[in-house]
């Protein structure tokens, strides 16, 4: 084993548990929200995902984020960060299902925050990711997801597949390409990954801020080690990511064969503001009106995109 990546590996094995105390206070009792019945914490176990992070122009991206207050996370060179993540829940308090993250890295503030500084003080500036697009394959995962936490879930053909020298997801919506990720199966680094990250969504006209906590096992490839794949289609979801700049090289990929993870019962929001009225940001109340607690997938994507490797 080389001897820096062990040193690595037992320093990580010494951080804490990310998960709130509360969370574990909490433990065992139950709610009901939305008429979805939970045994808390909200939680995940047996859960495999898949990270890549991509290069953007950040003035691009910076026309993506809703409101004043959210800015693109600054890397060198005038970058920001696109960050694709899917997940592969494997049990629930819902049940099984594909979730398909894609977000820009950023900052919540008055103004723009410095290049670095963010990851290392991440409470002052407010670091984060919003979420662009998030399809899923169930039902019930948009109703909750959406409805509770301000999610833009919403419901699409998904696969996760996982093979001996890559891992992959496709998305499609209504027959069209949403997008297609895949990773080169990074070195088995095993890092014992255990962090808290934020989401930032906009629903309802609000700016809706979630927590999640999640530790697992993870293989990683950083720079020139990092090979990965990104297809975005023509998907009407998908449509202004086309202008991002995205970089053809990831700066990082992840996967970890297995996770458990919680999702914080709470979280926060604010209004989204404009500069002119009668402006609203993120799809409204009547999304999710009516929606049902079904399990069931829709039928897997279907596309052929080229010879996956």
């Amino acid at each position: 084993m080389n001897p820096a990546l062990g040193l690595v590996r037992l320093a990580l094995s010494a951080s804490p548990s990310p998960f709130p105390r509360r969370q574990r206070r909490i433990a065992g009792r139950h709610a009901l929200v939305d008429d979805i019945p939970f045994v808390l914490p909200v939680n995940s176990a047996d859960t495999p995902t898949l990270m890549a992070a991509f290069p953007v122009d950040r003035r691009a991206a910076a026309r993506l984020l809703p409101g004043g207050e959210l800015h693109p996370l600054a890397l060198p060179g005038g970058r920001g960060l696109l960050v694709i993540t899917v997940v592969d829940y494997a049990r629930t308090d819902i049940g099984r299902y594909i979730e398909f993250s894609v977000a820009l890295a950023c900052t919540h503030g008055p103004r723009p925050a410095p290049s670095l500084l963010p990851g290392l003080l991440r409470g002052s500036f407010g670091t984060g990711q919003y979420v662009v697009d998030l399809p899923v394959s169930s039902e019930i995962s948009v109703k909750g997801g959406k409805g509770i936490w301000g999610m833009p879930k919403h419901r699409a053909s998904l696969d996760f597949r996982v093979q001996e020298h890559a891992v992959s997801s496709q998305y499609e919506d209504d027959g069209r390409l949403g997008m297609f990720i895949e990773i080169d199966r990074p070195p088995a680094t095993r890092l014992p990954l255990r962090m808290a990250a934020v989401n930032y969504c906009a629903f309802r006209g609000m700016l809706m801020k979630s927590s999640v906590y999640f530790e697992g096992d993870a293989d990683i490839a950083v720079g020139r080690r990092a090979r990965a794949r990104l297809v975005i289609g023509d998907a009407p979801r998908v449509a202004a990511l086309h202008g991002l700049g995205i970089g053809d090289r990831p700066l990082f990929t992840c996967y970890l064969p297995s996770t458990r993870g919680i999702l914080d019962d709470h979280f926060e929001s604010w209004f989204l503001t404009s500069e002119r009225p009668g402006h609203t940001f993120g799809e409204p109340l009547q999304s999710v009106v009516g929606l049902g607690q079904s399990q069931e997938w829709t039928a897997p994507p279907r596309i052929d995109i080229g010879a996956r490797s």
